[in-house]
């Protein structure tokens, strides 16, 4: 007895992939793209650069925000930094004598606590951009970056508002203008970079772990007892110290430090190069290019996710 097999008759190709290939060659010819996909990193650029007046218009109005319910308003941008160089000064230039050896203690005091809280607000700020505005992220198409970015350009506008007060207490404890104070520029240049480049990353890594942003006061704390803010890094580190000559090399590697450090010698004459890490600006400008390159770059991958889920 024989057994039969049927051969089936071959499949035809299904109909739903050709109509997807017959859609997809009409949106290419009419010049579509699929919604929210990620532009290239040259388009994305373009993107952003092109959206530079958003920016900026959005840094100022939520400056102008900020305080805007406060009955003293606006003065809260210089009264907020200088307080809290107050507590400093009276917790470890009083309390626990760091002001020893320290010429012009309250002028290197003071630029510290307002450089270092440029660096501290934007990469909070940074963390927050997509996770606290994602009415805004899933309402409009625009580039994503231009919320970080523009939250790190409200905080140097409001850097800006507390150099005034700084040039006041600069000149009240007898420290004289220079041409080095033109150097604050290229400085601030560079550390926006640096800020910039941090809150991009953070910003991403908060979209997809809001609970980060919790986290991030305890972090940044310790990066600030670690950069030299309330004390000076070659007396804590010295000789007489009792630690190892490699601490005060890799704390004078930090980027806070390098920056703050900058600004110091740029505004008080008593604070000479011999305070600086050798090559100081190649190493600022190496942790602005790193931070900012690689920031973006971090943050552009992620572009079509963020506002979704």
């Amino acid at each position: 007895m024989s057994q039969v097999l049927d051969t089936p008759p071959p499949t035809p190709a299904p109909a739903a992939s050709t109509a997807s290939h017959d859609l997809a060659a009409l949106a290419a010819r009419h010049g579509l793209s699929v919604s929210g996909a990620r532009p290239s990193l040259p388009d994305y650029v373009r993107q952003l650069w092109a959206r530079r007046h958003f920016i900026g218009a959005f840094a100022t109005a939520k400056l102008t925000a900020q305080y805007s319910q406060a009955k003293l308003g606006q003065l809260w941008q210089v009264m907020t930094p200088l307080l809290n160089a107050a507590v400093y000064y009276f917790i470890f230039g009083v309390l626990m004598d760091t002001k020893r050896g320290v010429d012009d203690y309250v002028p290197f005091l003071v630029t510290g606590v307002f450089v270092w809280t440029f660096t501290q607000s934007s990469i909070m700020a940074g963390t927050r951009a997509i996770s606290g505005n994602l009415g805004l992220v899933r309402a409009l198409h625009f580039p994503r970056a231009a919320l970080p970015v523009s939250f790190c350009l409200q905080q140097l506008q409001q850097l800006l508002f507390s150099m005034a007060a700084l040039a006041v207490i600069l000149l009240a404890f007898g420290v004289p203008p220079g041409l080095s104070w033109v150097l604050t520029v290229p400085a601030l240049v560079l550390q926006f970079v640096f800020n910039a480049g941090v809150s991009l990353a953070m910003a991403r890594l908060g979209a997809r772990f809001p609970d980060i942003a919790q986290l991030m006061p305890f972090l940044l704390r310790t990066w600030m007892y670690g950069s030299g803010v309330m004390f000076s890094i070659d007396h804590m580190t010295g000789p007489d110290s009792g630690l190892p000559s490699w601490v005060g090399t890799v704390l004078q590697l930090n980027p806070a430090v390098v920056y703050i450090d900058l600004m110091r010698f740029a505004l008080i004459d008593t604070f000479g190069a011999s305070h600086l890490p050798p090559h100081v600006w190649a190493l600022a400008l190496g942790w602005a290019l790193a931070a900012g390159i690689g920031g973006f770059i971090y943050f552009w991958k992620a572009e079509e996710t963020y506002g979704r889920g």
